[in-house]
């Protein structure tokens, strides 16, 4: 057996609830190459890496599981030199499970130049403008080259606001797209392909695209679409929607969310999985997520500030450095100031992931959010005074 791969392991991709609250609920997805403990949060390792991260800093935060993203890897190092390196776990050193993307959100926001047809999209590439094709059996070919454990469809993701046409011609493309990748992905005992359900800000069509998702009787439904430029309220108003058409026995992804009051909130409503570049880009940008709420570190105002981000925190980068020393890395433009706080915003992810997963099994998931919530107002109003 490979030191990549974990002893005694299932051999099929199973989903189960432990505990529930409300409409929350906590359990684990179970695999090949190991346990999600959920509701869980996946980093972001868009090019084979989570940014400023090492692979086993990651795993010790309590990560299960990270995203990867097709699109930026059937660029580079391309799709077929992965295959042939071993896959993208062994290539990136992450024998746990990845998911990975289809492609086709990256496809829409960075292609400056493509043409999208019922066959898929043809676009040139962001980093060479090479010319490239992707069809929903093409999106999953590239995600099994990969060795992707949980695999998307391809789908068109619709920046809201736009008109109800546009929103219903997208939604019905990414049905008949979920279709052929469902025929493409096969059988693959140990993995699973999920459904995306569109529909933008339209319950109708949200509610048309879940149903006839379920129908393909898939082994775990995303809901994406979201977190793509409209309030907060419309995105859980989406959920609220989307939720009770799901099966209650299948994993729920909210797809590129969110901010720690987002994932509380969406926990709330029944998601069992999240991922978001947040973190770690806020990580880059010299901002903090904390117990205390959001710090900025850039703000002059923690320039001979003694104290650590978090003095209880099991992270060493909320620990064991000062907010003077944070200050002066951020300011200075280091590399080790986007280490340490990228670092700490992920413990902090982790943390709270756990939290409601604890508080879910206690029946409280109410109190601990509202507790979360009170120590970041009352941190803020100490900062205001």
């Amino acid at each position: 057996m490979s030191d990549l791969e974990p002893p005694e392991l299932p051999k099929d991709f199973t989903f189960r609830v432990d505990a529930s609250d409300g409409a929350a609920r906590t359990g684990a997805i179970t695999m090949p190459r190991g346990k999600i403990r959920t509701p869980a949060f996946m980093p972001v390792g868009t090019a084979a890496t989570v940014k400023a991260m090492y692979p086993g800093q990651v795993r010790d935060l309590g990560a299960d599981v990270v995203l990867g993203n097709t699109y930026h890897l059937m660029l580079r190092p391309g799709p077929e030199r992965m295959a042939r390196l071993g896959g993208l776990h062994r290539f990136m050193n992450w024998p746990h499970p990845i998911l990975t993307d289809s492609g086709g959100f990256q496809v829409m926001s960075l292609s400056a130049l493509r043409k999208l047809d019922e066959q898929g999209v043809t676009f040139r590439s962001h980093v060479d403008g090479s010319t490239h094709h992707m069809s929903p059996e093409r999106s999953i070919e590239i995600q099994g080259m990969l060795g992707s454990d949980i695999q998307m469809q391809l789908d068109e993701c619709v920046r809201l606001p736009a008109d109800h046409a546009t929103i219903e011609k997208a939604m019905h493309l990414s049905l008949r797209w979920a279709e052929r990748c469902r025929i493409q992905f096969g059988e693959q005992p140990g993995k699973a392909m999920f459904g995306i359900v569109q529909g933008g800000d339209v319950p109708a069509l949200r509610v048309e695209s879940a149903r006839a998702l379920v129908d393909l009787d898939l082994k775990g439904y995303a809901i994406g679409g979201l977190a793509v430029g409209e309030p907060q309220g419309v995105m859980l108003a989406m959920i609220e929607t989307v939720a009770p058409h799901l099966p209650a026995d299948k994993p729920r992804y909210l797809m590129g969310v969110g901010t720690p009051d987002d994932l509380m909130r969406s926990v709330a409503r029944g998601i069992d999985m999240f991922d978001c570049v947040m973190p770690t880009r806020a990580g880059r940008h010299g901002l903090a997520y904390t117990r205390h709420g959001r710090i900025n570190l850039r703000n002059a105002r923690h320039g001979e500030d003694t104290r650590p981000l978090d003095e209880a925190s099991s992270c060493p980068a909320a620990r064991d450095y000062s907010r003077a020393y944070l200050h002066h890395l951020v300011r200075s433009d280091e590399i080790l100031g986007m280490m340490l706080l990228t670092w700490n915003n992920l413990s902090y992810y982790q943390d709270l992931m756990a939290g409601m997963r604890a508080a879910i099994a206690q029946g409280r998931l109410s109190d601990f959010c509202d507790e979360t919530r009170a120590a970041w107002a009352k941190a803020e109003a100490e900062r205001a005074a």
